[in-house]
């Protein structure tokens, strides 16, 4: 089970790409970036179902829910005994399974690009070239530190969303080659959520709640 969620959580990921130096598609990009920062900064919460796709073409679904700054859960379908929550600081995966937790500062973990609005992106992003102006593409990884993992996002441009963009989902590869893709649907923005949605049941010998 660990293996499904590894790309959510701290795995090193490389994407390789060709990126145009001419001036004004430069200017482009970093007006881009910018759209991007502000997206994030807009989403305060969301809902959304997503689909994950592993590099063997497995998928699993599940419901991602957001909330600024830091916090998101990424609850699987039933019969999938994995929890992934992150309550501000860190990120937790719980494999209810094998009764085993396991804790990443956001910070270290490839998601601190999206649950970080403070960020700036134009510092540690850049638009990838997708051929298709109707989509956007960002790849983020903090070049300090590139143990931290890198994720590129995928927008779509949408008006009627915040900042004009509509997170379509993201790409990873770790560094055994496993390629993790998701991808979100049924988009909320703005909806109400409980601080409790964010804590979870440790599953180990004398353990407690977390949240």
């Amino acid at each position: 089970m660990k293996r499904i969620a590894l790309a959510l959580a701290a795995t090193p990921l490389a994407l390789a790409a060709v990126l145009p130096t001419a001036p004004a598609i430069a200017q482009q990009d970093q007006s881009d970036l910018q759209k991007v920062n502000a997206y994030i900064r807009a989403v305060t919460s969301m809902t959304a179902d997503f689909a994950q796709t592993d590099k063997n073409g497995q998928v699993v679904t599940g419901k991602i829910t957001l909330k600024q700054p830091g916090k998101i859960r990424f609850q699987y379908q039933k019969g999938i005994p994995l929890l992934i929550v992150g309550d501000g600081k860190a990120l937790t995966m719980i494999d209810y399974e094998v009764r085993q937790v396991q804790r990443w500062p956001i910070g270290s973990s490839p998601l601190g690009a999206l649950l970080d609005p403070n960020k700036d992106l134009s510092k540690f992003g850049k638009v990838i070239q997708t051929g298709d102006p109707t989509v956007l593409s960002v790849e983020a990884r903090d070049p300090k530190r590139p143990e931290f993992g890198t994720i590129t996002m995928v927008f779509k441009r949408k008006p009627a969303s915040p900042a004009g963009l509509e997170l379509y989902g993201w790409v990873a590869l770790d560094s055994q080659n496993n390629r993790t893709t998701i991808r979100l649907t049924n988009h909320r923005y703005g909806v109400p959520i409980a601080d409790s949605a964010f804590r979870w049941t440790d599953p180990r010998p004398r353990g407690r709640s977390g949240g």
